[in-house]
């Protein structure tokens, strides 16, 4: 099948920007920011095609390792981003998480090298034309919208702007690219562009479209791109997709699911918690018994789970699956309310199962439970109406023995 690499990877640009807003202060969109200005600069410094939409996907996902750095989250924005100048550890971590994206040239150290500076100041020295093209336009674009914030209107920001990059020019960033940013920089249009309302819009012009043929076996490979960096947003979390992932292919087989339907269903259980990205790790990592506040914020995960895998077409089939496991058969679930009669039976087998590993593993506020007190928790929720029997007791002579 043709799978549009576009769709998918801004698709999940949301969650991903989640996670620097919450760990650096920073306003949402930024790595759709950093993408759009990279792109337009990468086209100006002669990069093809291919190596275009590769800096739009190393941008969008240069942070991701920063949902396992353990940073101060109730300290200032200015505190966090000290903080993240002084841990290389997120590079090394985002590099080896997008080791498996299918990236469309052959270039790679974008993520790791993503905070040198030109004059070598960087985590790892690097010096000049040492350090990656792609990797100096980020540096150089993410610290910018970093400090400044470009998607926020101001009478005189790009003058400060450009203030600023002058001033660096030849230490942190490359003279070159200094230029380039005030020559793309010279319209008004792109100013607005950078802008919430219309920046979806000028992605989708700026992109270069990009199409692979793949089967249901490598978008779940592409998928566990997201499903690692979904798992270290959290220590308690730390193999909770993975887990998900090996049950849900266990019990298809066991219901005797033909192959293409079980890839799928572990596609959809690789990604049904990409929503948790946009829960803030004081609720996640928790030690005991959230507040009604914080329940109704954790909530909303499976929400942005929805919409970011709704706006991939090729996972319509899936999108269900992944973002109704939270939905109960008496109505009492989230966040959509669905009933028995709108649940299929796939998303009632992730819900039982997605119950089943949260029970299975340390949580900040318990240890992790027995099968046995597992199967009596899902029996209480049987008699509530809550889930589906049938399933209970599949679930109890699958994993019982093992």
């Amino acid at each position: 099948m043709k799978f549009h690499l576009n769709r998918y990877l801004l698709g999940l640009s949301m969650a991903i920007d989640c996670v620097e807003s919450e760990l650096l202060g920073v306003t949402s969109s930024h790595g759709r920011r950093v993408a759009l200005i990279s792109m337009q600069l990468a086209r100006t410094m002669g990069l093809s095609e291919e190596q275009v939409f590769d800096i739009a996907a190393f941008s969008v996902l240069h942070d991701n390792g920063l949902a396992e750095e353990n940073l101060t989250v109730g300290s200032s924005s200015r505190d966090r981003l000290r903080q993240v100048e002084d841990v290389p550890a997120h590079c090394e971590i985002g590099e080896r998480n997008v080791a498996m994206f299918p990236f469309q040239s052959d270039v790679r150290e974008i993520v790791l090298y993503h905070h040198e500076q030109w004059d070598g100041g960087g985590f790892f020295g690097k010096v000049g034309d040492a350090i990656p093209l792609m990797a100096q336009i980020i540096s150089l674009v993410d610290y910018t919208d970093l400090k400044w914030r470009l998607g926020e209107p101001g009478a005189d920001k790009a003058e400060a702007v450009y203030a600023f990059l002058n001033a660096r020019r030849g230490r942190n960033f490359s003279p070159d690219l200094v230029e380039a940013f005030h020559q793309i920089s010279a319209s008004i249009a792109f100013w607005l562009d950078l802008r919430d309302p219309f920046l979806a819009g000028a992605l989708k012009r700026t992109m270069p479209v990009f199409e692979i043929e793949t089967d249901w076996q490598g978008i779940l490979a592409i998928s566990k791109v997201f499903s690692r960096i979904i798992d270290s947003k959290s220590r308690f979390t730390h193999s909770h997709s993975s887990g998900l992932e090996e049950k849900t292919a266990h019990m298809a087989a066991f219901f005797g699911a033909d192959p293409e339907t079980i890839i799928r269903l572990r596609i959809a259980a690789a990604l049904h918690d990409v929503g948790k990205l946009a829960m803030p790790n004081a609720i996640l990592d928790k030690p005991g018994k959230l507040d009604a506040a914080e329940r109704a914020k954790m909530m909303e995960h499976t929400y942005y789970t929805r919409k970011c895998l709704e706006q991939i077409p090729e996972l319509e089939s899936i999108t269900d699956w992944a973002a109704n496991h939270h939905e109960k058969l008496n109505g009492d679930g989230y966040p959509l309310r669905l009933g028995a009669e709108q649940l299929d039976p796939w998303s009632r087998l992730m819900t039982v199962l997605d119950i089943y590993q949260a029970l299975t593993e340390e949580r900040p506020y318990r240890a992790s439970l027995s099968h046995a007190r597992t199967m009596e928790i899902l029996r209480n929720l049987v008699t509530a109406g809550s889930v589906d029997p049938g399933l209970v007791r599949a679930v109890d002579r699958a994993f019982g023995s093992l």
